[in-house]
């Protein structure tokens, strides 16, 4: 059994991760302002990290960033044109297009985030990203011309997808289902070629670029980060104390939002809640091979 600490308006939960589900050893606040709001479980199965939603605005509730601490939400791109067509091919590294629906996506988050006075908006170099991140700078800009300092973009090569290396432009069949799950459970020996990574090198490369974002992030400050699956997955297992083999079955949809606070003196980190997806009447997107 696995016990992870969560913040749960204002609480410290224990969360015990026992088989498929979570278990709460904190019992939920009634003050009136809470009574509207119901405990939600993001995802599904063991890696599903809680939060509080609101019923009236379907938004997470989020605590002020707390004494010390600095605070990072992470984006996930929107849905993207498969390259392989009606193939669901991976396509890791490679720059893809967002699709339609993926802009709106996209725009949805950026508007969300609008909520928040953000210090800087990192993102990959990927255009589906940047796509993403302009949509975060814009509607900051647009909110509060005076006192917002995100000018520009910062280009973090570090939050660049999973490379697949000469995994790319094949479907799961083609490349064996053994072979991937292998992968998953982070066996480097089947670690693709042409320079393909494994996500041991991957979580070690997003880790720095992290850190890099949080050194120029102030004290009692937010940022956001707008990149990919495997990115967010990366930053997420590490906040949540999980074994690398279990990165991969984290769940991020896609233009959902996942937030992390980080305490600037002992290195502490508090997952406040994963991915979020506002809803805003759009369709479903088509999230397959990655």
């Amino acid at each position: 059994m696995r016990s992870y600490l969560y913040s749960i308006s204002g609480l410290f939960v224990c969360m015990a991760a026992s088989g498929n589900a979570f278990t709460s050893s904190a019992s939920r606040q009634t003050a009136p302002e809470l009574r509207k709001r119901t405990s939600i479980f993001w995802g599904d199965g063991k890696n599903a990290a809680p939060a509080v939603l609101c019923e009236v605005e379907n938004i997470p509730v989020l605590e002020p960033i707390p004494e010390g601490f600095k605070r990072l939400f992470m984006v996930r791109h929107g849905e993207v044109i498969n390259p392989g067509g009606d193939r669901a091919v991976y396509y890791g590294a490679m720059d893809v297009p967002l699709s339609p629906l993926g802009e709106l996506e996209a725009i949805e988050a950026g508007a969300y985030l609008s909520k928040f006075n953000l210090q800087h908006v990192a993102s990959s170099p990927l255009s589906r990203a940047k796509f993403g991140a302009k949509q975060v700078l814009t509607r900051q800009t647009a909110v509060d011309e005076k006192n917002n300092d995100t000018t520009d973009i910062i280009i973090f090569d570090g939050f660049r997808e999973l490379d697949r290396g000469s995994w790319c432009g094949k479907t799961k069949d083609e490349i064996g289902a053994e072979l991937m799950a292998r992968f998953d459970a982070c066996d480097e020996s089947v670690t693709p070629g042409d320079g393909g990574e494994s996500y041991r090198t991957l979580k070690a490369r997003v880790l720095k670029a992290r850190d890099e974002l949080l050194a120029i992030t102030d004290v009692g400050r937010a940022s956001a980060i707008v990149s990919h699956l495997q990115v967010t997955r990366a930053m997420l297992s590490e906040a949540m104390g999980l074994d690398i083999q279990e990165l991969a079955g984290l769940k991020i949809a896609t233009a959902s939002i996942t937030c992390i606070d980080y305490c600037s003196t002992s290195g502490r980190e508090i997952v406040r809640f994963q991915s979020f997806k506002p809803e805003c009447g759009l369709g479903k997107s088509t999230d397959g091979a990655n």
